[in-house]
């Protein structure tokens, strides 16, 4: 299995790109009723650019697509605690001459993926097992689509060049193929269950500080940025708290800035900006 790129950036008849950015605002405006939160303009369009390219690169794939947004559940499981759960997901299925392959969409980077696989091959063995045991349906594939822009592709469109922008997107394969094993979904399961129960006792072990200054393979960004920055429990971390004074050793720390601190710059920015998008004006206030 192998990605083709079928069109180049802009080649699309001006209906795609159209009926592409309608569909992604419908969807944004939906989730951000639902969820109260928005994303700032920036974030907005780059969100939008992963989209506008996965069809461009990913097109052969998308146009072959049988079912999209397959919901899939493995209803009735219990923790080594008694405590009920359900385990779901979202996937994508290609079926054509007797051959089906079931992708998972993910907005991560590929090269992550890639030097991964173990941590996607537990998840997608358990849809496996609920596709190919609970539905019924045979399975021949599965693979994880990451959608993520790379580096040297967000550089190329930065700089307006359609050279250097065709030359990346011939580059980037998002497509990872990940194996699939149903012998080891009950440990899989077994896993998910623990992790519930530590979840619902409170149980939150966090990493060692000495890991949040690692990197993960496939990763340029340090563990403490790539998943501290994400999470709302770092201001009470003692690993995380370790962390930020051990890389100040050479600075007074501002416990002010510290509980503060909302990731980079342009990360504080960003909800900046996100925010004073949906701030009512005040004529519409005045109607509330």
């Amino acid at each position: 299995m192998e990605a083709t790129s079928k069109s180049e950036p802009g080649s699309d008849p001006p209906e795609i790109p159209s009926f592409l950015r309608e569909a992604f605002e419908e969807n944004y405006e939906r989730l951000r009723l639902s969820t109260n939160q928005s994303l700032s303009p920036a974030a907005r369009e780059s969100a939008f650019t992963q989209v506008l390219l996965y069809w461009q690169k990913l097109r052969d794939i998308a146009e072959r697509i049988t079912e999209t947004e397959v919901r899939l559940a493995l209803p009735a499981q219990e923790t080594p605690k008694g405590r009920s759960f359900v385990i779901e997901g979202v996937v994508d299925i290609v079926q054509e001459s007797g051959h089906t392959v079931m992708y998972d969409i993910k907005t991560h980077d590929a090269g992550f993926v890639r030097e991964n696989q173990e941590l996607y091959s537990d998840q997608l063995s358990v849809y496996a097992y609920i596709w190919e045991e609970l539905r019924g349906e045979p399975l021949d594939e599965t693979a994880v689509i990451a959608t993520a822009i790379p580096s040297s592709l967000q550089q190329a469109l930065n700089s307006g060049d359609e050279d250097h922008v065709s030359y990346e997107l011939q580059k980037w394969n998002p497509l990872v193929e990940i194996d699939f094993d149903k012998g080891k979904v009950e440990e899989t399961i077994r896993d998910f269950a623990e992790t519930i129960d530590q979840i619902e006792d409170g149980e939150f072990d966090p990493p060692s500080a000495e890991r949040l200054s690692e990197r993960q393979p496939g990763q340029d960004a340090l563990f403490a940025t790539r998943v501290c920055n994400n999470c709302d429990a770092r201001y009470s971390c003692p690993a995380y708290r370790m962390y930020i004074t051990g890389s100040r050793k050479e600075e007074q720390i501002n416990f002010r800035s510290y509980f503060m601190e909302a990731g980079s710059e342009v990360d504080r920015d960003a909800r900046l900006d996100a925010g004073l998008q949906d701030t009512p004006s005040g004529d519409e206030l005045g109607t509330l």
